[in-house]
């Protein structure tokens, strides 16, 4: 029989200039979820900084990441939780050595950290500021809860990196994002101002279901109105959708559980990674197939 894990997802609004102050915030969602019995807590991509690369803070927070990865190590021993928390900005790599990369970590109830993901697909205005993993392959991570990838935000878009994924072995898609209502463009926001919920309710239901897997979604919300913060945090499932789902206004938590007997049952129906692992299967590609690869 397939176990049942408890998932809390969290959603909170980054408030620029306040790291310190964030992290505290964060910490009491994760002992509260911890003390609830959640064997995952799952925070917001930026949940730390925002996304402000221009103010000389945000900067400064990425020099302080490895504190604050230490600190969520402490935390996860100290709660005996699994935590994702969202994603920290690191120091590019050689070849972007001015640009930043936009991290994310899964760290066990030991306060192990068990895999990192750096994003690779960049919203349009991350470009100037980040640097993408690029062609480095999409890792699973083997868990207490199973095996899980991590994708961040924009990554969203892209259903090559859920097969890659889900075709090594991938059960839970864990995704920190920062999606607001106003990155659409303004002759889609004419059209439909909550055009970028629909985007994401839709994508999130639709990857669960074309590759029998739960989604775990964590996504920045509340502050003014104004910011344009989504919200939509939820945990999703083929068959029946969002088990749960946080409004736009809201900052708090939301725990499920989630039956892994699910997924078994819409793999047997559905059949997705059955056809991805046979010899024949016609799709054979990765990340854009025959593109010359730059070193």
């Amino acid at each position: 029989m397939a176990p049942t894990y408890k998932i809390a997802v969290i959603q909170s609004y980054p408030r620029a200039g306040d790291t310190e102050g964030s992290f505290n915030r964060a910490a009491e969602f994760i002992r509260s979820s911890a003390s609830q019995g959640a064997q995952l807590a799952v925070l917001p991509e930026y949940h730390l900084t925002g996304y402000a690369p221009q103010d000389p803070h945000f900067k400064e927070a990425a020099r302080q990441w490895k504190e604050y990865l230490q600190r969520y190590q402490d935390l996860a021993k100290e709660c005996k939780i699994n935590i994702v928390p969202g994603t920290l900005m690191v120091q590019g790599d050689d070849k972007d050595e001015d640009k930043l990369a936009n991290v994310a970590h899964f760290i066990d109830q030991r306060g192990e950290i068990l895999g990192r993901y750096q994003k690779k697909n960049l919203w349009h205005p991350e470009r100037p500021h980040l640097s993408s993993s690029g062609y480095s392959p999409h890792e699973v991570i083997q868990t207490s809860i199973g095996p899980v990838g991590l994708l961040i935000c924009w990554d969203l878009a892209f259903p090559e990196a859920f097969r890659e994924l889900i075709s090594n072995g991938a059960k839970i898609i864990i995704i920190p994002t920062e999606w607001r209502f106003t990155d659409c463009s303004p002759e889609g926001f004419a059209r439909n101002p909550h055009a970028e919920a629909l985007f994401v309710d839709s994508m999130l239901t639709t990857r669960a279901f074309e590759n029998t897997c739960a989604v775990v979604f964590a996504n920045a919300g509340g502050g003014p109105e104004s910011e344009g913060f989504m919200g939509l945090s939820q945990v999703t499932v083929p068959f029946i959708g969002p088990l749960c789902k946080m409004n736009a206004a809201e900052e708090g938590m939301r725990i499920v559980d989630l039956d892994m007997t699910i997924l078994d049952e819409a793999e047997n129906t559905y059949k997705i990674r059955a056809d991805l692992a046979r010899d024949d299967w016609h799709y054979d590609y990765q990340h854009g197939g025959d593109k010359t690869r730059k070193a």
